[in-house]
């Protein structure tokens, strides 16, 4: 029969046997191959680097990315999942460099570049087995024996091809312009790198003082970057605003007329007012003579992009550290300044060489402040980029570099976002969306060594070549080895001859931006165009993808680029943003905080199945999600434990019964109306499911799921327990069964895409013991289609209306402080519509209540009182409150509350007439009537009799008896089929009332005898309803 179901609620040892049985029976290769022959549906998988370790955010981005493929398998599509890896770029070199205790770029070199790219390329691997057990783990099924891996050389020439169709359609370009620049990394990010980085931080900024020429005043500047004052070529003001000349103790200042009280306090006469435009080409003398420029400079220049709402009005111009400069520089024609190296460090020129740029801004100020040049330092609070890889403060320098002209593409760009199905919308439309909207050039290079070498060769006579593939690379050079690596330094030594001058071209030095990888993976996985054509065409653009909002300007942004590019559509059509993992006080995760969770003691801790359905549940996938062990072990007690029960008690007492389901069916005309009541829910719910996962909506199905099994265990399973009790195997017990085992076969299926080991599990248990015909696993099986003869609204809605009586009597009960084991007489009931009788004996069992009678009105069982509202009506009637509130004293509560529902406003009489008052101006008091508790919500109203008479009382001690006793057997330890004697010992009344009732006692705790006055077997000691006394409790052999 059916295998014993431990009790046991932790799951982690269940699911690592599920993990073996998938491995060994190859169940992911077969769920594959099953649908083969089927319809596409396209999944891509965004490649981590596997130089790294997961977090416990990965453990998100892998359920949601494993359970949408595993519903699309379910529903019969061929859903290809092949597994990638991103294996270039700066964090495996920084790696590298940790690895050998070697520091920045002329080190690396003199290390020797051929060993550092070979150990790149192990480096890579360092946590690939970690990568996969963690995987396994979590249940991500992803083809990982086959990946695709983004330093294959395939792979690259495929990326070469790409970047050829770019150099043709004149997309690619080399220019000199002002980048945001890693001086530890020596080499440029791109824009969407740039926005990963941001921090807060607190900084001295500057207001300087230039001396005005053959004047004695000096012009005030604000710059947040002191280090950049020594390049300072002039000043800039905006044309169009309003400047003063002032008087401020015994110095004279020009600046803005709207910031000089915010700069100078409200002590300053104003001497004269200009425009900006005005100032322009007034000149000044230089703070610092470190270079001695060939063309006119330190001169006050206009542009717009000068605003007013920081600082002075003013500011100072370094064309070789700010594009805003640049721009300005170009068009006053000021010469290029750039006393920055490329490390960083002040050049020698200066007297601060050697020294980090951001560390200088101290010695800048200080120099300045001895000479008199400093009006104030002061501190500023702003968001500055960081180097997202290496944490360095990034610099904004003037080079040359490679880019890829992305604001040609931009309306193309935008049209095919708006195609994508964003989940949230806010996102697409947003974050993404603006972005998009302020798109800049791809600023595709990189000066460094682990990476696709940018496949641009150049001659000294200027001509440039971009090669497509490794056969044009052969056909063109004289050199290059058949087995060409496409990495450095091995393309570094291939050279071209120049169809021009015949002179020998070389690869330009650059690799290029690692996102450009990952962004190229949709064809690059298949090496298209060389080859995979119509598998490429087959498997483009994806249905799906899913990563953390930070892809936003990451994969999302270079998937959707590339394609734009090189295909003019979008690469994907449906994309779940999702939110970060925080702390339990929403706090962002980190080492150094020490709040971070290490994903495998989770795993190790709760299993996969309970943090894949914390993440599904807990709340939209693209919000925040907030991880601690409560909110994990309140998701599993909520659903994984109530399911797991309800399976249990089916098959505890189907062993018993030897019920084998593969010998019966459902017969609907002998099922009860709990039966059907079951089954329609149950079909209502794969509709519901189903229709959720299909529009992406996750904790919706989840949700849906978790209210399913709290009335299959909570109500369908309690109130037939006692049909599993009966002795024989009737009809009525045989439909009881067939109904639990339907639900929870079906259940298991509907919800293996999100708890994939317990669903397994689950179905192993009860399907395939019994049948070795059905489907291997349960992810082999088809996604349940619901059967809409099983599915009858009414009884759904008459049942919901049960529920919420039931749940207004147990309410009332608590309030009347009367257990629900204590029977009662009567319950009143006020609803829109009366049910059926059969319904009235489910609610009259389930409260343990003799009489149900459905009313009109309820207003017996409660008394109102109403006063005046005294804030509202004391200022509108005055004098007249007294007479008011006695008037309101004298009214029959009942008959006012029930006009006072029905108008909407209550008419009363006084002396000169009546008055209407509104249920605002009414204090409205009720109490209930003696002998009744009622209670009221959503358009019902229950009133339960609380008077108590003798044989109530009797039947009260009866329940609890047996309530006892049945907590006895458990604790015992005894089989649910034993047989008992009974025994009771310390207590006249309660021998009396076990006496008296014995019949009933005996048929509920299955006790053979009983025996008053004795003691024996397990015994205890209780209080029952006031009353103690011992009972024992022995097994009959």
């Amino acid at each position: 029969m059916y295998e014993k179901v431990s009790a046991n609620l932790n799951f982690v040892e269940r699911e690592k046997r599920i993990e073996r049985f998938w491995k060994e029976h190859e169940i992911f290769k077969k769920s594959m191959e099953t649908r083969s022959n089927c319809k596409t549906y396209t999944f891509y998988d965004g490649p981590p680097t596997a130089n790294g370790k997961p977090h416990i955010g990965h453990v998100l981005t892998r359920v949601i990315k494993d359970m949408i493929p595993r519903y699309k398998t379910m529903k019969g599509y061929y859903v290809p999942r092949k597994a990638g890896w991103d294996t270039h770029g700066l964090p495996v070199e920084l790696e590298v460099e940790k690895e050998l205790k070697i520091n920045g770029k002329e080190q690396i070199e003199a290390y020797g570049l051929e060993p550092f790219i070979e150990q790149c390329k192990q480096s890579v691997w360092k946590y690939k087995g970690m990568w996969e057990d963690f995987s396994e783990t979590v249940g991500f099924w992803a083809d990982m024996e086959n990946p695709y891996v983004t330093y294959d050389n395939n792979f690259i020439e495929s990326e070469w091809w790409a970047l050829k169709q770019l150099w043709e359609k004149d997309l690619l370009y080399k220019g000199f312009k002002i980048v945001p620049y890693c001086p530890r990394c020596g080499t440029p990010l791109s824009s969407h790198e740039v926005a990963q980085g941001y921090k807060e931080v607190k900084e001295k900024s500057a207001i300087a003082k230039f001396k005005v020429k053959d004047e004695d005043a000096y012009i005030l500047a604000w710059t947040t970057t002191p280090w950049t004052l020594p390049s300072n070529v002039a000043l800039c003001v905006n044309p169009n605003e309003c400047y003063v000349k002032v008087q401020s103790g015994e110095e004279v200042y020009y600046l803005a007329q709207e910031l000089a009280a915010a700069v100078l306090g409200e002590e300053y006469t104003v001497l004269e007012r200009f425009t900006g435009k005005e100032l322009e080409y007034k000149e000044y003398v230089p703070l610092f003579d470190f270079v001695k420029p060939a063309k006119k400079c330190w001169y006050v220049t206009c542009d717009n992009y000068v605003t007013l709402t920081d600082g002075t009005g003013v500011v100072h111009i370094a064309p070789a550290f700010g594009e805003d400069d640049s721009k300005v520089g170009r068009s006053y024609d000021l010469p290029f300044v750039q006393l920055v190296d490329s490390k960083g460090q002040m050049t020698k020129e200066t007297l601060w060489a050697g020294l980090f740029c951001k560390d200088a801004d101290k010695e800048i100020l200080k120099y300045l402040k001895e000479k008199g040049l400093l009006f104030s330092a002061p501190n500023y609070e702003h968001s500055y980029p960081f180097c997202w890889r290496c944490d360095t403060p990034l610099i904004y320098y003037a080079r040359e570099s490679w880019f890829i002209k992305m604001t040609a593409v931009k309306a193309d760009l935008i049209r095919n976002n708006n195609t994508v199905n964003w989940m949230p919308e806010s996102v697409g439309k947003g974050r993404f969306g603006d972005w998009l909207e302020n798109v800049q050039d791809w600023g595709i290079s990189r000066n460094r060594y682990w990476g696709t070498p940018l496949n641009i060769w150049e001659c000294e006579c200027g001509h440039r070549h971009a090669i497509g593939s490794i056969e044009e690379l052969k056909q063109l050079s004289s050199n290059c080895p058949d087995n060409i690596e496409l990495h450095r330094p091995y393309v570094d030594a291939v050279t071209i001859t120049c169809p021009h001058c015949g002179k020998q071209m070389k690869r330009v030095p650059e690799v290029i931006d690692c996102w450009f990888d990952s962004g190229s993976m949709p064809f690059a996985q298949h090496h298209y165009p060389f080859e995979n054509k119509d598998l490429f065409e087959k498997q483009f653009p994806a249905d799906f993808i899913s990563e953390a909002i930070d892809q936003t300007r990451g994969w999302f942004y270079s998937l959707l680029a590339i394609s734009t590019l090189l295909f003019n559509k979008s690469p994907y059509k449906n994309v779940i943003v999702l939110g970060h993992v925080q702390d339990e006080n929403g706090q962002k995760m980190s080492k150094s905080k020490g709040n971070a969770v290490d994903p495998f003691d989770a795993l190790a801790a709760f299993g996969a199945d309970s943090i894949r359905w914390y993440f599904y549940s807990n709340s939209a996938p693209w919000l925040p999600n907030r991880f601690h062990a409560k909110a994990v072990t309140e998701g599993q007690r909520k659903f994984l434990s109530t399911l797991w029960n309800s399976y249990s008690f089916f098959v505890l007492y189907a062993n018993i019964d030897k019920f084998d389901a593969t010998k019966y069916s459902l017969d609907i005309s002998k099922l009860t109306i709990m039966d059907k009541w079951m089954l329609s829910k149950l079909n209502s719910l794969v509709a519901e499911v189903d229709g959720d996962l299909d529009s992406y909506k996750i904790p919706e199905a989840a949700r849906a799921l978790q209210d399913f099994v709290d009335e299959l265990s909570n109500w369908y399973v309690r109130r037939s327990r006692e049909r599993f009790w009966a002795q024989e195997l009737s009809d009525d017990k045989i439909c009881a069964y067939m109904t639990l085992y339907t639900v929870l076969v079906t259940v298991a299926k509907i919800s293996a895409p999100m708890i994939p080991f317990m669903a397994e599990d689950i179905y192993q248990n009860l399907v395939r013991s019994l049948d070795k015909n059905a489907p291997e696993s349960v992810h082999l099986c088809d996604y349940p289609v619901a059967d809409g003869s099983f599915i009858n609204k009414r009884l759904e809605d008459d049942m919901e209306k049960v529920l919420q009586i039931v749940s207004l009597g147990r309410a009332a009960r608590n309030t009347a402080n009367l257990k629900n084991r204590q029977p009662l007489a009567n319950i009143y009931v006020m609803a829109e519509h009366k049910l059926d009788e059969i319904f009235s004996d489910i609610i009259k069992d389930e409260l343990n209540i003799k009489q149900l009678e459905f009313v009109d009105d309820v207003s017996q069982f409660t008394s109102y009182s109403f006063k005046p509202q005294l804030k509202l009506l004391g200022q509108k009637y005055g004098k007249k409150i007294g007479e008011i509130r006695t008037a309101l004293a004298e009214l029959d509560g009942s008959k006012a509350k029930k006009e006072l529902d029905t108008n909407g406003v209550l008419t009363i009489m006084l002396e000169d007439g009546e008055i209407k008052l509104t249920q605002e101006e009414l204090l409205i008091e009720t109490a209930q009537a003696k002998g009744y508790e009622s209670i009221s919500d959503r358009g019902v109203t229950v009133a339960i009799n609380t008077t108590l008479t003798d044989e109530l009382i009797e039947e009260g001690f009866v329940r609890e008896i047996i309530s006892k006793i049945q907590s006895m057997r458990k604790e015992a330890g005894f089989d649910v089929s034993d047989h008992i004697v009974l025994y009771q010992n310390g207590n006249s009344r309660l021998a009396d009332i076990i006496s008296r009732n014995q019949n009933d006692i005996k048929h509920d705790v299955l006790a053979d005898e009983i025996k008053l006055g004795e003691l024996d077997g397990f015994a205890m000691e209780w209080n029952v309803n006031g009353e103690t006394c011992s009972f024992g409790v022995k097994v009959v052999k």
